[in-house]
């Protein structure tokens, strides 16, 4: 047999080894879906700006080609992983941004829904792969729902990371969630010889123990599984020096501490700025608009000829974000705030403390659970909206408020609230609910007070607020404090701990 006859034939079996590949993925994939009916494979509903040149929404076809793993022309290719809703995994989205700044080809993989930040979609070194998230299957057992999911994650994975995207440098894993994306991510490495970097953000195990409680074999499955292919990893990133340490001792894990920043979007606002944004909301949102004719008035500000001005009797802007989840209890923020409100009704102290215009902000599970409980409370001198603000919007809010609240307990105690991050970015003070690494970012009367519980926070908004808004003594040493945060910012951090991982 010539030289030019076994290159043929060899060439001939990898095409038909490949199509065979193809098609046996294709008929596994054609199972899930008949299973899980209602399957919707185009995602322009969730992502009507696709038409941006620089992002790709994608559905899964039954049939791809091998082309989209074609090799980039960049000399470094970083797929960037969240089983997550891309525009609500803003850590991740840094990263992306980041590496596409430094002149990397990046393929950022998610699930589709909230819109991005306008600079990752605006990046074209960036190409979005948005995938289906998988349906409820709530007319399944709960033992066949857990597996048919499991069965669908791991097809969807493989699909995406092995055939719709460039073969990558590295693969850089959001973790949680755990299950099964370490697996995948590292089988996926093996295979197209990535390495793997895992940002850890918290343990899936502790979130999954939250429900199930600790003992719970699932939890412990859980816990075995992250930690052994946790170890599998070639680099690792972490977000407190507790959990450095924790991977270390107890897992033997080496990972560098990546602290949250905020991007230079999150940032303190001058007054015309703030009154642009509340006049923003005021659209939407009846309670920020003023009680005068004018439509140019808001709760807080009026316009003085071309000026901008505070009302003298204006209310105080109280902000919280959540994503609604068991690791937050809002019942401590709402018992404070009647605490509060029983306070100011006593008519001795009305002229001492402000209105409140409270603004809890965020997607998830439990919202309708808490919209129910404001519902029901007869707040007078009290206001509260929960909104969905855009990425765009959020960081102006932030920077119009007068005081943050955060009620996030770290599920394993080791992670940091990235809506603290964000606030001291914006200069807000925060008044944050204790955890045992929370000290690496509240510094108590320093940049913002430490509670512990409602009684507490309710002490801590009577301190703060009382004189407000001619005397703001201890807000304003605060936002004072924070200058020395808000000078580092995100890109900095990332460029001195992360790129030379990426460097390798």
């Amino acid at each position: 047999m010539d030289q030019q006859h076994r290159s043929d034939l060899i060439t001939n079996m990898d095409q038909q080894h490949r199509s065979n590949l193809i098609t046996n993925m294709a008929i596994a994939w054609k199972i899930i879906l008949i299973i899980q009916s209602g399957f919707q494979a185009n995602f322009t509903a969730f992502y009507p700006f696709h038409q941006d040149k620089s992002l790709v929404v994608e559905g899964f076809p039954l049939a791809w080609t091998v082309a989209a793993a074609e090799e980039r022309e960049m000399d470094r290719n970083i797929c960037v992983l969240v089983l997550g809703d891309i525009g609500r995994s803003p850590r991740m989205q840094y990263h992306s941004i980041s590496l596409a700044k430094a002149g990397l080809k990046v393929d950022l993989v998610g699930y589709a829904g909230t819109k991005p930040h306008d600079a990752l979609i605006d990046q074209t070194n960036i190409k979005i792969h948005a995938m289906q998230p998988p349906t409820s299957l709530n007319g399944l057992p709960g033992l066949l729902r857990y597996l048919m999911k499991a069965i669908y994650l791991v097809l969807q994975l493989s699909i995406y990371l092995m055939f719709r995207i460039s073969k990558p440098d590295f693969l850089l894993l959001q973790n949680p969630p755990a299950f099964p994306t370490i697996a995948v991510a590292w089988f996926v490495c093996r295979l197209r010889g990535s390495k793997l970097v895992i940002d850890w953000h918290n343990y899936g195990y502790t979130i999954l123990g939250l429900t199930l409680g600790k003992q719970h074999i699932l939890v412990r499955l859980s816990k075995w599984y992250e930690r052994f292919f946790g170890r599998l990893s070639d680099a690792n990133f972490c977000v407190t020096n507790a959990m450095r340490d924790d991977l270390q001792k107890n897992w033997s894990i080496k990972a560098f501490t990546l602290y949250d920043r905020p991007p230079a979007m999150f940032k303190s606002l001058d007054l015309e700025s703030k009154h642009k944004i509340i006049s923003v909301l005021a659209n939407e949102y009846e309670i920020f608009r003023g009680d005068s004719s004018n439509s140019q008035d808001t709760a807080f500000t009026y316009k003085d000829g071309e000026t901008i001005k505070y009302k003298a009797d204006r209310p105080a802007l109280l902000i919280s974000s959540t994503s609604w989840t068991e690791d937050e209890d809002f019942s401590i923020l709402l018992n404070a705030l009647e605490g509060y409100e029983n306070l100011v009704n006593n008519l001795r102290n009305s002229k001492k403390y402000p209105r409140l215009i409270c603004v809890i902000t965020g997607k998830g599970p439990l919202k309708e659970y808490y919209q129910e409980l404001i519902q029901k409370k007869s707040f007078k001198c009290i206001s509260i909206c929960t909104p969905w603000l855009k990425a765009e919007d959020y960081p102006k809010i932030l920077g119009a408020a007068d005081l943050g609240v955060c009620l996030h307990k770290s599920s394993s105690g080791l992670d940091l609230p990235m809506k603290v991050v964000d606030m001291f970015g914006c200069g807000l003070p925060v008044c944050a609910i204790s955890f045992d690494c929370l000290h690496e970012l509240v510094k108590h009367e320093e940049n913002g007070m430490i509670f512990q519980n409602e009684q507490e926070l309710c002490l801590q908004m009577q301190e703060l607020l009382k004189g407000f808004p001619d005397q703001q003594r201890k807000i304003d040493l605060f936002r004072k404090n924070l200058k020395t945060f808000q000078r580092k910012r995100w890109e900095e951090c990332w460029r001195q701990t992360a790129y030379p991982v990426f460097c390798s």
